[in-house]
């Protein structure tokens, strides 16, 4: 295998996938508006949480946005990451995955491509999201570094979520039951997760269920970032555990892929 070719093979699938992407305007607006309506309604309508003194210590910072922030980046990250599996599914219909088979490119090429797609929407649309909350006045503790290292997390999430959708639409021939599927998904992964609310203010049950929801690793990682500072022990358990799951949802995806089209 040639490296290089295979780098080239990604890059023109994912440059292909991002051009679609930037002419879809209806999308690239929502883009925009989804993460606003969430920031600004669901933000400011939550925010007398930080009054009571016990919920402002169990949130870990006075000001609920600065709580918020992060779950909706990953929230984005989800949503976004578990419809990418429509394009696999979009080219077989029109043909063009067909196309792409048999040109002499590596298939690896395809999924990955389409990943890396993925990853780059999301890392955009969570940019966004920092600039929204900036103008709300959401204090990121650790800076512009921090910011950084909260849109590469996003990007990895966004990386997982999108490899479990092109992994189930290897195997669903239907764009109909892949919305219902990918539906059926985010709606357990978010609100079983620490993205809305802190695990200290969850039944024990709930708790259980949230310390293994990948979710609540990637908003762990991000809130300790953004509202505490660099506290590595917090920061690398939750970085290790996602670079695990993000790597063999990927083989995985390549996998299934490769199978679906031999």
């Amino acid at each position: 295998m040639s490296i290089k070719l295979l780098l080239s093979d990604i890059y023109w699938v994912f440059w292909r996938e991002i051009k679609k992407f930037a002419q879809q305007k209806a999308r690239l607006m929502m883009v925009v508006i989804q993460p606003l309506i969430w920031l600004v309604l669901m933000g400011n309508s939550m925010s007398g949480l930080t009054r009571n003194p016990q919920a402002a210590q169990m949130l870990g910072t006075g000001n609920y946005l600065d709580f918020m922030t992060p779950g909706i980046m990953i929230m984005t990250a989800l949503f976004g990451g578990v419809f990418g599996g429509t394009t696999i599914i979009w080219d077989r219909r029109t043909g063009y995955l067909n196309k792409m088979l048999a040109a002499p490119i590596y298939r690896a090429a395809i999924p990955l491509g389409k990943l890396l797609s993925i990853a780059v929407q999301t890392i955009l649309q969570a940019l966004i999201i920092v600039i929204i909350a900036l103008f709300l006045g959401v204090h990121f503790k650790t800076g512009f570094p921090g910011v950084l290292a909260l849109l590469f997390i996003s990007g990895m999430f966004g990386i997982i979520m999108g490899g479990i959708s092109l992994s189930l639409s290897s195997r669903i021939k239907s764009m109909e039951t892949l919305m219902a599927v990918s539906n059926f998904l985010t709606m357990p992964l978010m609100f079983t997760s620490n993205a809305m609310f802190p695990t200290t203010a969850m039944p024990a049950w709930l708790k259980a269920i949230a310390l293994g929801n990948p979710v609540s690793y990637a908003v762990h990682a991000m809130r300790t970032i953004s509202t505490q500072g660099w506290i590595w022990n917090d920061i690398w358990p939750a970085m290790a555990a996602l670079t695990g799951i993000m790597v063999v949802i990927v083989a995985l995806a390549i996998r299934l892929f490769s199978k679906s089209v031999n």
